[in-house]
């Protein structure tokens, strides 16, 4: 089958797509997007985590087909479409030391991303519930939190 989605702002198509095919899959495999992480398949621990439709989701919990005609937005497309400057999310992951293996590092800037577009000065127990679907095995998620306060911070100062 085909789907068409639009990724990151663009029009995309992924042809010979296979009825049990995740968006994971999709976005990795076919249309050459590896950010999102494929760690544990099952939703558990947010490697994975794209927005459809404005909603963070576990891509590998998705059926390709499912993304038919609907709006994806993954790691890559956090920053300015055509820039290569990091969103302020990612600049400030960076700044704060908050990664380390890197594998659940794109889930959690989705996350954190989309936690600031609808909280722009949240509280501490708002980032950890943001952030709460992602599992991190190297961090005691303080720099992580840290990292959200900085970018939650510096997008005040911005607006």
């Amino acid at each position: 089958m085909r789907v068409n989605l639009t990724v990151n702002g663009r029009p995309r198509q992924a042809d010979d797509v296979w009825e049990g095919e995740s968006l994971l899959y999709v976005l990795r495999e076919r249309l050459g997007l590896p950010g999102s992480k494929n760690a544990c398949e099952q939703g558990e621990c947010g490697s994975c985590t794209v927005r459809l439709d404005g909603v963070p989701v576990c891509a590998c919990l998705v059926a390709a087909g499912q993304a038919e005609g609907r709006e994806v937005v993954t790691v890559e497309g956090l920053a300015e479409p055509g820039s290569d400057e990091l969103s302020v999310v990612q600049k400030a992951f960076v700044d704060a030391g908050a990664v380390q293996c890197g594998f659940c590092t794109p889930g959690l800037l989705v996350a954190a991303d989309d936690l600031l577009r609808q909280n722009p000065e949240p509280t501490d127990a708002d980032i950890r519930e943001a952030l709460s679907g992602n599992l991190c095995r190297c961090t005691g998620y303080e720099k992580i939190l840290d990292a959200v306060r900085l970018a939650a911070a510096r997008t005040g100062e911005a607006g």
